[in-house]
């Protein structure tokens, strides 16, 4: 059975696009070489990977499911052993693939990209970014190296490194009277209009600091956007529960005000997901190594909302 590395890529991108058109654009090459890539392995491996279907792209057989996966694994393993292979001259070079969770990037990533360009120059980064569920499935089909998210609803298949904790707070119109106190409860959270971030994984957990304590939050929106949440609170829609500070956020900010929460109990942990049976590159290792110095560094300390001692 003979291939290439190439006609691979081609055919994965085209199994998880879904479409021949998408994966050619991905990856700058002609649809009549993606085509003929899963032409040439589909009569190697005497059985059809995709059914075709005009105007509605591709869909993996049953078999191509199985056949798409093995794939994955090979190009992920491939692509370590070249950025391995890449490192033995004594350099941190190459691509490193991270996924973040998209209401955390925009305040947590620009220090880490900024310490890792300048203490690392031959390093190279691909952001991707989405909920929860979309970026451990990043990780699971080998998209990215590794990814930023909170420590819950991790599978044993996976490790993780701690780099700061989140615990929730409230962000409150800076016009409310409550927005004066140095914190609040979920009691007095649960008679107020609420803003919910409906995401997956993010609305059941803040659901469940009420459900927990015998409470009820008042929804009277729900957006997929921390951005839009924060824009209805400033404009005095209600209030919205997170657990990162907006970027740039100061405490005599004129729009809004993040309270700590005073019977919070629930604390996640914000860190680095990674698979844990693969051995990673030495430059995924040197992007963490960096991580790790800038947490004993005090880096992400002001990304976090808590009761004062």
């Amino acid at each position: 059975m003979n291939f290439t590395l190439k006609q691979l890529r081609y055919v994965e991108a085209a199994g998880r696009l879904g479409s021949i058109a998408k994966a050619a654009v991905e990856v700058s090459i002609s649809q009549s070489s993606i085509t003929a890539a899963i032409d040439a392995l589909e009569a190697s491996l005497d059985y059809g990977l995709f059914v075709r279907t005009p105007a509605k792209g591709v869909q993996p057989t049953s078999a191509g499911r199985e056949a798409l996966q093995l794939i994955r694994n090979f190009l992920n393993q491939a692509r370590q052993f070249e950025a391995e292979l890449q490192s033995q001259g004594g350099d941190d070079a190459g691509l490193v693939r991270i996924a973040c969770y998209a209401t955390a990037a925009p305040a947590f990533l620009p220090p880490i990209l900024r310490s890792i360009t300048i203490n690392f120059p031959g390093i190279s980064i691909k952001v991707m970014e989405g909920d929860m569920m979309s970026i451990m499935d990043y990780l699971n089909n080998g998209e990215v190296d590794l990814v930023f998210t909170y420590d819950t609803h991790l599978p044993d298949a996976q490790s993780f490194e701690p780099l700061f904790d989140a615990p929730p707070y409230a962000l409150v119109p800076a016009s409310e009277a409550i927005s004066a106190q140095n914190s609040v409860t979920f009691a007095e959270l649960s008679c107020r209009p609420m803003i919910m971030l409906d995401l997956p994984y993010t609305r059941d957990y803040f659901l469940g600091l009420f459900k927990e304590r015998g409470l009820e939050p008042n929804v009277v929106h729900s957006t997929r956007s921390a951005e839009i949440a924060k824009a209805l609170v400033e404009g005095e829609f209600g209030y919205t529960l997170l657990n990162i500070r907006p970027r740039n956020y100061i405490t005599t900010d004129t729009r809004y005000k993040a309270l700590p929460i005073y019977d919070s109990s629930e604390v996640p942990v914000f860190g680095i997901a990674t698979a844990s049976n693969v051995r990673q590159p030495k430059n995924v290792r040197s992007f963490i190594r960096g991580c790790v110095e800038l947490r004993e560094k005090g880096a992400f300390d002001a990304l976090t909302v808590s009761i004062n001692p």
